[in-house]
């Protein structure tokens, strides 16, 4: 980040909204079933506006902060003038894109797949988006954001969900997530999880290692006993929770008080932590970990298509995605990129780079119906399921 308060405005605001889910379920508890409509085949003048929905921090226009503002050049350089609505939620973005108003979203892997699904949005036609090639392609054609072969829209940031630790309290230094599950009683009522029915995944990526006999391959393809181990697993740790976190700021000053001492984390959490002078630690476990993966997407009821292909192709600009990147706190997904960021060393904190790390995160997906670890002779619990377990878990 460019600076701690920066990153303290801006993570307050987007940790407000968490990237937390709340309690919608996937449309039909289906799966995603592709739109119909034509993929465009060239980009025309823009229609001279654009209303984008997204997350607090990815469309800053000098507003906030004078100095950061990367929608004025995109408005002269192509005429769209743009409107802007921020949403604390990935269910509140859902429900807002049914309401067929916004041109683009910014979807996380949470989202994405109801979107899909409730065709809300739409195919994407990659190959009018000059900077798409230069994506990182660990970030292309996956599951989050291309359903039968056709992409949903432009990877833009992501990141790992990390553990992180107090050096003073937490000895010996972790190297698994067994601290915060079958070792959480060793530091019981100072032990810190993310708010959200997705966590549940994290839960999963533990079992895979641990207990193999669940045939757990995918944490987001869960059936109804894999999710029963996971919810099992979770209630044994809700036991030495101190408190859930949804705010990341709020998470940091509790290790600075000392009240949390383990738990997971961001990367900005874990910089704005050191910036404070906290003595804490970050890993990405043994077993690896969850983490997000951001997707702009094109509204299948916008009337402003041109401008949409436009801001997408815009954002993921070197110059562009290198000032959302430290701005939000994230890996960009340009490489292009972190040669443009303030802090020479912001790539290299976030991992941008390096796909044998990339590799080891399990990306926020949505959960349906439809095993997405391709088995066919069970079903899959869903998201309307998982927000269910995660009620019964906090009790």
């Amino acid at each position: 980040m460019a600076s701690r308060n920066r990153a303290a405005l801006v993570v307050g605001m987007a940790a407000a909204a968490a990237l937390a889910l709340a309690g919608c379920g996937t449309t039909g508890g289906g799966s995603a079933t592709p739109s119909a409509q034509p993929v465009k085949t060239e980009i025309g003048p823009g229609e001279g506006q654009l209303s984008i929905l997204g997350w607090p921090g990815y469309v800053e226009d000098g507003s906030n902060d004078p100095a950061v503002d990367w929608v004025t050049p995109f408005e002269a350089e192509t005429g769209c003038k743009v409107s802007f609505k921020p949403f604390g939620t990935s269910d509140e973005a859902v429900t807002l894109m049914r309401t067929g108003q916004y041109d683009v979203v910014s979807a996380s892997g949470d989202a994405s797949l109801r979107l899909i699904a409730g065709n809300n949005v739409e195919p994407v036609n990659t190959g009018l988006l000059k900077n798409y090639p230069d994506v990182y392609p660990f970030l292309k054609d996956k599951a989050w954001n291309t359903v039968d072969g056709k992409n949903y829209g432009m990877p833009h940031g992501w990141g790992a969900n990390l553990l992180m630790y107090s050096v003073d309290t937490v000895t010996p230094a972790p190297t698994s997530w067994r601290a915060v599950f079958d070792d959480a009683a060793r530091h019981s009522g100072k032990v810190t999880a993310y708010d959200s029915p997705i966590y549940i995944a994290d839960a999963a990526v533990y079992l895979m290692a641990h207990k193999p006999e669940l045939g757990i391959k995918n944490p987001y393809a869960l059936d109804k006993d894999q999710l029963a181990a996971a919810v099992d697993l979770l209630k044994q740790q809700r036991q030495h929770i101190g408190e859930y976190w949804s705010d990341v700021v709020k998470e940091v000053q509790a290790f600075a008080s000392g009240s949390t001492v383990v738990g997971t984390t961001w990367q900005v959490g874990a910089n704005i932590a050191a910036a404070n002078g906290t003595n804490v630690q970050t890993l990405l476990p043994e077993e690896g970990a969850t983490g997000w993966s951001d997707t702009w997407m094109i509204g299948s009821e916008s009337k402003n298509k041109n401008c949409a292909y436009l801001w997408l192709d815009y954002i993921a600009s070197p110059k562009a995605n290198a000032a959302v990147a430290e701005y939000f706190g994230e890996s960009p997904a340009n490489p292009k990129a972190c040669d443009l960021t303030t802090d020479k060393a912001h790539c290299e904190t976030y991992h941008s780079g390096d796909e044998a790390y990339a590799e080891r995160i399990w990306y926020w997906t949505t959960p349906v119906a439809k095993c997405l670890d391709g088995r066919t002779d069970v079903k899959c619990t869903d998201y309307s399921e998982w927000t269910k377990a995660w009620t019964e878990i906090k009790g």
